[in-house]
């Protein structure tokens, strides 16, 4: 049995194929298992990145709500602060009026008691410079002298 050259050519092509395939197999896993090594480190790096920045998203949002919410309390406590001194600034005024109008009503008063006293004064005056004017008028003369004598016989018992 003998085998022509085209057979001897496929014999030789195939041992050939399985003679190069075989170390181009082994070639050719090897670099696709580093291939997918490099790929399943990209993954997992991706991983590690997206949960980093996942984390960095919550902890930003949780920073921007506490931010938020402490905006919101100082612009609470700046309210109350506006009522507490708008209540004190109108309780402060009205005691300076209630002082002012307490003051001006004492001035009044002793305006009042002094044009009171002025005139109480001036009517003893008028009244001591009639009666000094008529008991001249009167007491000149022996009329004047009979009654100062009466007047000085009554004063002990007026006096008692």
């Amino acid at each position: 049995m003998g085998l022509d050259a085209t057979a001897w050519v496929a014999i030789a092509f195939v041992l050939f194929v399985i003679a190069v395939f075989k170390p181009a197999k082994n070639a050719i896993l090897s670099g696709l298992d580093a291939k997918i090594d490099e790929i399943k480190a990209q993954v997992e790096e991706a991983q590690d990145l997206r949960e980093e920045a996942e984390g960095l998203l919550a902890t930003y949002q949780r920073q921007q709500r506490e931010a938020l919410q402490e905006a919101e309390e100082m612009v609470t406590r700046a309210e109350e602060d506006a009522q507490r001194l708008r209540t004190e600034a109108e309780k402060s005024l009205e005691e300076a009026l209630k002082r002012q109008e307490e003051l001006a009503a004492e001035k009044i008063a002793q305006a009042e008691a002094a044009a009171v006293a002025r005139v109480q004064e001036l009517a003893v005056d008028l009244a001591v410079a009639a009666t000094e004017k008529i008991l001249s008028e009167r007491l000149t003369g022996k009329p004047g002298k009979d009654l100062v004598d009466e007047a000085i016989e009554e004063l002990p018992t007026k006096l008692q």
